[in-house]
């Protein structure tokens, strides 16, 4: 009944916010280092973003471009404002969202594990379509939190209108990415987060090991490990700030590091190899450590 249970609860990664102080900059560096970048968004309550899309996940570059529409409403208060926040502290990965098949069950899963900190807050936006006309996308988000972490948001995502939304047009990147593999998390004590992480992913049985915590979930793994183990892993220090867990990295499946380094060196994007891995540092990626993993397929 448990891993029953574990197998329709478990939430995959469903998108990653770059919260950037200068969105333009940031896309710029996105299209040089060889991804397809989406058309400039805006969201209600003055956020704006770009969309790097892969199937089933998307990298959400945001910035605050309107900040004197920020309000007490629910998402300038979840989403607008710890992504002010976050910018503030420095540019860098800042939510971890993974994907909703049920808003309302998130909602009360998460308010029986002591995590939920908001009903449904649902909102719909323009896209553009790969052939340049505009429809709507809709969203709806349930927020949580890391008592030990207020300075990371975390939330689920459930697409109103998905069709609208994914589109192969804009998953073909010149770099060869394919999708992701995972999200990397830094803390002092990775084993403090554990019973957090566990009930956010939906994954009942978390790997632990010297290393620090992993969940494997549908789409990608969550790791939170220490500094330390991230710099021999990644080979790049990662610069902490706040408390608790910091998003720190994320990794993305190529099929070739040649052709992927090709498209780096074109663009004037600096990496290096570490571990058979190729790695963009936070100096270059805004705050972020892109790590690319030879990879056949997700």
């Amino acid at each position: 009944m448990r891993a029953h249970r574990a197998s329709i609860m478990a939430r995959g990664l469903d998108h990653i916010v770059h919260a950037v102080s200068d969105l333009d900059a940031a896309a710029d560096f996105y299209s040089r280092a060889g991804f397809k970048v989406g058309a400039r968004n805006k969201h209600p309550w003055g956020t704006h973003n770009h969309v790097v899309q892969f199937p089933g996940f998307f990298i959400e570059v945001l910035t605050v471009a309107e900040p004197e529409k920020l309000g007490d409403d629910g998402l300038s208060q979840r989403f607008g404002i710890p992504g002010r926040d976050a910018i503030a502290r420095g540019d860098g990965l800042a939510m971890l969202v993974l994907e909703s098949t049920d808003s309302e069950a998130d909602v009360a899963d998460f308010a029986r594990q002591g995590i939920g900190i908001s009903k449904v807050l649902p909102f719909s936006r323009q896209a553009m379509l790969p052939d340049g006309s505009a429809t709507t996308v809709g969203f709806s988000l349930v927020f949580a939190k890391d008592a030990l972490s207020p300075d990371t948001t975390f939330f689920t995502c459930k697409q109103q209108n998905p069709a609208a939304f994914w589109k192969p047009d804009f998953q073909q990147h010149p770099n060869g990415a394919s999708g992701v593999l995972g999200a990397v998390l830094v803390a002092d004590n990775p084993a403090d987060h554990h019973i957090f992480l566990e009930a956010f992913t939906g994954v009942r049985d978390l790997h632990s090991s010297s290393l620090g915590v992993t969940a494997t979930t549908p789409r990608g793994d969550v790791e939170i490990m220490d500094a330390v183990a991230f710099r021999d892993r990644f080979g790049t220090t990662p610069a902490v700030r706040g408390k608790g867990v910091s998003l720190k990295g994320l990794r993305l499946s190529v099929p070739d590091l040649g052709v992927l380094e090709d498209a780096l060196k074109a663009g004037g994007v600096a990496s290096h190899r570490h571990a058979g891995r190729v790695v963009v540092p936070p100096e270059t990626a805004f705050g972020a450590t892109l790590i690319f993993e030879a990879s056949a397929g997700i």
